[in-house]
């Protein structure tokens, strides 16, 4: 099938600007963010989800067929739903768990709001990029902050979509580089950026390149105190790839120090593994469960279990904040949270996890946690898990373990 628009140009410049059929009376401001805590200030959607579908509706108007349609870790919804609401089918793929909570939400909020016609279209979860992407002929993307997770999905595109595809990707201007087009032109023949709008703007990928191979993980080796040498390995998007942190490495520490090791540990936000499979290797009679929201960082914590020779005492899940654990049925934590959502600082996030804890944990349960110390977590801790103490300190971490009361 012949692409309606020559290599090099976009819609908007075709168009002299662009539709707005997608977007033109959608409430995106009525999504929520849950799971994630409402915040002053914060939305469920930014200008990059509405260019992107205005740049959509720009291609279809131009004579691209879209469909079939993926859409790639749409945050809360406010890709997906729109096109629902308009008739298309969509593919979906989230590789963090609380986003597809959140679009669950957001799907039976807009279902019960009657904001669905009879010609609405239906969403098919894919459980891999990959599936979504297989034979599409359109791939939406918020672009993601890692170059690394991008190229990842870039390349995924251009081994699985259709030869005719038409990925866009999206991104507010802060946030966005000239590396990115380079990153997309390695799985791309055409890659050019759109007209920027509300500081946000569009890239668009066509014409996927022969013999493109899938990005292969990163792996690492590094000497953990009291541990020895560990392999670590990371597909990308994995949050710190295949590094030993420094603030999970003076936890570690800590915990060789622990006169009563539990019998069974919880690593949460579990990312490359390197806590729960340091775990597993300070004490040989430890089960460990790690947990993580992103699926890519399941798959790491799972391939560094098994770099390491203690994958039959490791399983890891995916699961959004300890929500399919039961209260009081842990008897030890251990959490190095983060402080990013998304692009934005924010204090919230670890919050949220420390609150989790505190609900599976049982009456005497310890949460071990590493935090920067300029954060001050311990008045949260304090608050939502019980007496906390400092067991170890350097010139950025603090390891504290509080006690469930």
């Amino acid at each position: 099938m012949t692409e309606p628009l020559a290599p090099g140009v976009t819609p908007d410049v075709a168009l002299g600007g662009l539709p707005t059929s997608l977007t033109e009376g959608v409430d995106l401001g009525a999504l929520s963010r849950w799971p994630l805590p409402a915040e002053e200030g914060r939305q469920a959607h930014d200008a990059a989800d509405l260019l992107l579908l205005d740049t959509l509706a720009g291609w279809i108007a131009c004579g691209h067929s879209p469909g079939p349609v993926a859409v790639l870790d749409d945050r809360h919804g406010a890709l997906t739903l729109p096109l629902l609401a308009a008739g298309h089918d969509v593919r979906v793929h989230q590789d963090e768990a609380s986003h597809e909570r959140s679009l669950d939400a957001n799907l039976d909020a807009w279902r019960r709001a009657g904001r669905f016609g009879p010609d609405a279209g239906t969403v098919h979860r894919a459980a891999a990029p990959e599936d979504a992407v297989r034979g599409a002929r359109t791939v939406l993307l918020p672009l993601p902050r890692s170059l690394d997770e991008l190229d990842r999905l870039a390349r995924i595109a251009a081994r699985e979509a259709d030869p005719g595809v038409v990925l866009l990707a999206a991104g507010r201007d802060k946030h966005m580089s000239p590396r990115m087009n380079a990153v997309l032109g390695a799985a791309f023949a055409d890659v050019v950026a759109g007209r920027g709008r509300r500081k946000a703007r569009v890239l668009t990928a066509r014409g996927p390149r022969p013999d493109v191979a899938p990005r292969p993980a990163e792996e690492t080796e590094r000497d953990v105190p009291g541990l020895g040498r560990l392999r670590l390995v990371a597909h990308a998007g994995t949050f710190g790839g295949a590094a030993a942190d420094p603030g999970s490495r003076l936890l570690l520490a800590a915990l060789a120090e622990e006169p009563r090791p539990p019998g069974r540990v919880v690593d949460l936000g579990c990312g490359n593994g390197l806590l729960g499979v340091g775990a597993a290797r300070l004490w040989p009679h430890v089960r460990v469960l790690a947990t993580d929201q992103s699926a890519v960082a399941v798959a790491s914590t799972l391939a560094t279990a098994r770099a390491n020779g203690v994958a039959d005492r490791l399983e890891a899940v995916r699961d959004d904040a300890l929500a399919g654990r039961p209260d009081a049925s842990e008897e030890c934590i251990l959490l190095n949270p983060p402080f990013h959502d998304g692009n934005a600082v924010d204090p919230a996030v670890a919050h949220r996890l420390v609150a989790a804890a505190a609900r599976v944990l049982a009456p005497g349960g310890r949460l071990w946690c590493v935090w920067n110390s300029h954060l001050r977590h311990r008045p949260v801790l304090e608050a939502e898990v019980g007496p906390t103490r400092q067991v170890a300190r350097d010139r950025t971490f603090t390891v504290t373990v509080s006690t469930r009361r």
